[in-house]
């Protein structure tokens, strides 16, 4: 994740570069550490997705549930963004704080019930509704698709006609990429996990190539899935956010595609991209 996001910035300076973007001047270390604080409630969502999935508190699917609410507390009540409280501040000028902390107190338990039939926030909540459906009809075509594919066995046959052309190491990650990558533009990465994963992975032991290694190469595989045409989840996400048609999505998407590409080269034939920590920790553990 590091690499391809060094690898993404430093794409994103040339471009801005080459377009000549205005550059804003340095706001110093103060500023910084301002801006920090005021975004920690939106970076406290990643915490509390991430905490209690993989502290075992909670489920994916309760964790997406909890994660909404806290979004919909921290815009309405926090940062007003929108709402009832959109236009009053949190804290006046030269107001004392225990004043501005009563008072807030005060304002949010009395717009909670006015906040939830503001047309500002129930018009999130429609735009938010549309999105879902999208993406919910998506996956549930995607995993109809991938029934198929299990039904009538062709994940076995692919397997089986891959171990007949007695590939070496590197050919065989070849087939693979290309594999995943079609896979990625019909299926849902879950799908892929559960019908592909388990059918390469005994071949690449076979062949010495180190499972870590497989297994990344495998998530940037579908990474690049996601935003792949015609049937990438994140280009129809990113329409339905934009209000753009498919069209342009998929276009702006494209040289982006392009540099994820060719990360997915340099992790495939550069297996110490993935294996160098593993095998740190490895040797500070004494194994």
């Amino acid at each position: 994740g590091i690499c391809l996001g060094l690898l993404l910035m430093i794409a994103i300076y040339i471009v801005a570069r080459i377009k000549n973007y205005p550059a804003l001047a340095w706001p110093g270390f103060r500023q910084v550490f301002r801006s920090g604080f005021t975004a920690m409630g939106g970076l406290m969502l990643v915490v509390i997705v991430l905490g209690s999935i993989y502290g075992g508190i909670c489920s994916p699917t309760e964790a997406a549930a909890i994660s909404a609410v806290y979004a919909y507390w921290i815009a309405v009540f926090v940062y007003r963004d929108m709402g009832p409280l959109k236009e009053v501040p949190l804290r006046k000028v030269d107001e004392p704080l225990a004043s501005a902390l009563f008072r807030g107190l005060w304002q949010t338990l009395a717009a909670i019930p006015r906040s939830w039939v503001h047309p500002e926030v129930r018009h999130v909540v429609l735009d938010a509704a549309k999105v879902s459906i999208m993406l919910l009809f998506i996956i549930g075509n995607a995993m109809l698709f991938a029934h198929v594919l299990t039904t009538e066995r062709i994940p076995h046959l692919i397997a089986e006609t891959i171990v007949g052309w007695g590939l070496p190491a590197w050919g065989f990650l070849i087939v693979v990429n290309i594999l995943l990558l079609l896979a990625g533009n019909f299926m849902e990465p879950s799908a892929i996990t559960m019908i592909m994963i388990p059918i390469l992975f005994p071949i690449a032991v076979k062949l010495g190539i180190d499972p870590i290694h497989l297994g990344v190469i495998c998530v940037v595989n579908m990474e690049i899935g996601l935003i792949t045409p015609p049937v990438g989840l994140n280009l129809f996400v990113t329409a339905g956010i934009t209000k753009r048609d498919l069209t342009w999505v998929v276009r702006a998407a494209l040289p982006w595609l392009m540099i994820l590409l060719f990360f997915l080269i340099l992790v495939t034939y550069i297996p110490q991209i993935s294996l160098w920590l593993p095998e740190y920790i490895d040797k500070l553990k004494g194994y």
